[in-house]
């Protein structure tokens, strides 16, 4: 019975979509989980000074995971597997075990030296927040969290080798778990440092639910403390680049959240909700597609199939768009109704749903070019090319925060423009509407990252836009009159539905969503798109077992 429970885990998934929509599908289910721990957290302390500290205290632990980490991360080490495969499991399990000894005294050691920094960093970062005891306590609980996390990453290689996508699609789902279990058992317990070890509890479960697959798999074998240096040396060359363009991404996330903490109490706290809100559909689509993608583009590419590589890329680009834009539309169009309706509880006022929705909207408008982001980063990875995405991160990395700083100049400065802003997003009587500013500064610098990689694909894969133009003409105009429809849609249910009630705003928000997605899906039906027929199909052999031709299915 165990066994058979576990090898429902360890499904082998081949179809590029099938795999993207196992992976959106637990993503979601894992976002679900973690709006409702946002909503326990908002309703049990608003958007006040208690949230700032804990999602401040975040900030250096996640700097470490995502430099220290990506040293080793799926991205980089899977082509170096497969290859290594090719040759023999044994060298394989070389390879694993040389680069597991070695990132293990790396991710210790560099916990153990910020350990000791904290007291030093915190407060020069977030010296808006005025009061550092319980950020610096919290911040060295949180330290065991890029550990767990960097051995849960380090084995999720093994899993997506080994196609085992249910697994990896599990972890963020414990991750979650281990959170809320948390924020309801052990902050009643601890106060404010439960909450630490709750994540850091998500964190283990990350890493745990990985290991099962991991020793089946026999790629990992810890006979020796004997390391290959060269294999060392050429990961870490190879990841050099990918560790300073998380770096810079996750440095400009520090630095914005820095400037936050010198404005309205709560700031930094709509920013993260906001966020965590425009990460749904970021890890639902761009996330999903670039991950089920990257094994079968690493294989392409090294195999010397270019042609093959450029399809998946293609595929990838045109699924993207065709979800990601609606729902980006969708997000600004309802974005008091899902604001409202996932975080309206307890302490969370009206005026921090208006500014956290003002934020979402802000933010949706970066998700296309955030989600093409992500294919064209693991994209360049699979070819072992990761200069260009650094060129763009650090591009992206000094224009969020230089836009940042230009728009809360202007907005200070600019009585027109402060009213302009105000009035667009509905704020104009709510305290904090500052924070819009920095996220302007991070949107804007988002679609500048994802410019800049379409042009450089493009110079690669001459003719890679072409395919892309049609998608992008169909979604974008059923998006429009998606949108219109959702937004009659709002005044009409507004009328039926009590909106001072939490089942009243959900009603009037699902029916005006489910309104405007019938009006996208005839128009994308009257502009004959492909991609709706291909994902009708892709889902009716998924569920219905018919045994169709798939346009461009493709193994893993």
């Amino acid at each position: 019975m165990v066994k058979r429970f576990f090898n429902i885990f360890n499904k082998e998934i081949k179809g590029l979509h099938e795999a993207a929509y196992l992976l959106a599908a637990f993503a979601f289910s894992s976002q679900l989980l973690g709006l409702f721990r946002d909503r326990i957290l908002a309703s049990t302390f608003g958007t006040g000074h208690t949230l700032d500290i804990y999602y401040s205290a975040f900030r250096i632990p996640d700097f470490i995971f995502v430099t220290v980490g990506s040293i080793i991360s799926i991205s980089v080490l899977v082509p170096f597997v497969i290859e290594k495969t090719k040759v023999s499991d044994d060298n394989a399990r070389d390879f694993i075990r040389s680069i597991f000894l070695f990132f293990s005294a790396l991710i210790i050691f560099a916990s153990i030296i910020v350990f000791f920094l904290i007291p030093y960093i915190a407060p020069f970062i977030f010296k808006g927040l005025g009061s550092y005891t319980e950020l610096i306590q919290m911040s060295r609980i949180l330290l065991l969290s890029p550990i767990f996390l960097g051995f849960s990453n380090f084995f999720a290689t093994i899993t997506q080798v080994g196609k085992r996508f249910l697994v990896y699609a599990l972890s963020p789902i414990f991750y979650n778990l281990g959170i809320i279990i948390g924020i309801l058992f052990f902050y009643p317990i601890f106060g404010i440092y439960g909450l630490a070890l709750g994540v850091v509890l998500g964190a283990f479960m990350h890493l745990a639910i990985q290991i099962p697959f991991v020793i089946e798999s026999g790629l990992f074998k810890i006979a020796s403390l004997k390391i290959d240096l060269d294999s060392i040396k050429e990961v870490v060359f190879i990841s050099i680049p990918r560790t300073i363009t998380l770096g810079m991404t996750q440095l400009s996330i520090l630095v914005l959240l820095g400037l936050a903490s010198y404005m309205k109490d709560g700031s930094i706290t709509v920013f993260n909700f906001a966020m965590n809100l425009q990460s749904v559909p970021l890890s639902i689509i761009g996330v999903s597609y670039s991950i089920a993608a990257f094994p079968t583009l690493a294989r392409s590419f090294s195999s010397g199939n270019k042609d093959e590589f450029l399809s998946h890329i293609i595929s990838g680009a045109r699924h993207i768009l065709f979800w990601s834009i609606p729902i980006s539309i969708l997000f600004i169009v309802l974005r008091a109704q899902i604001v409202r309706t996932i975080y309206g509880a307890g302490e969370f006022t009206w005026s921090s749903t208006r500014l956290t929705a003002a934020t979402l909207a802000i933010f949706a408008g970066s998700v296309v070019a955030q989600s093409l982001v992500l294919l064209f980063v693991r994209g360049y990875f699979a070819m072992g090319n990761t200069k260009k995405s650094l060129y763009a991160s650090i591009i992206t990395g000094v224009s969020s925060v230089g836009f940042s700083l230009f728009f809360i100049k202007i907005f200070e400065m600019s009585d027109f423009f402060k009213y302009f802003i105000e009035n667009l997003f509905r704020v104009d009587d709510v305290d904090g509407s500052k924070i819009l500013m920095i996220a302007f500064g991070f949107a804007l610098a988002q679609i500048i990252n994802c410019i800049i990689l379409w042009v450089y694909f493009e110079k690669d894969f001459s003719g890679f836009s072409v395919p892309l133009f049609n998608t992008l003409f169909q979604s974008f105009s059923a998006s429009i009159i998606m949108g219109f429809v959702a937004y009659l849609g709002l005044n009409i249910f507004d009328n039926i539905f009590n909106i001072n009630t939490l089942v009243g705003i959900f009603m009037q928000g699902l029916c005006s969503g489910i309104l405007g997605t019938f009006a996208g899906i005839l128009v994308l039906k009257a502009l004959k798109s492909a991609e709706l027929d291909e994902t009708w199909t892709a889902l009716h052999k998924k569920f219905w077992k018919v045994k169709t031709i798939v346009p461009d299915m493709g193994e893993l």
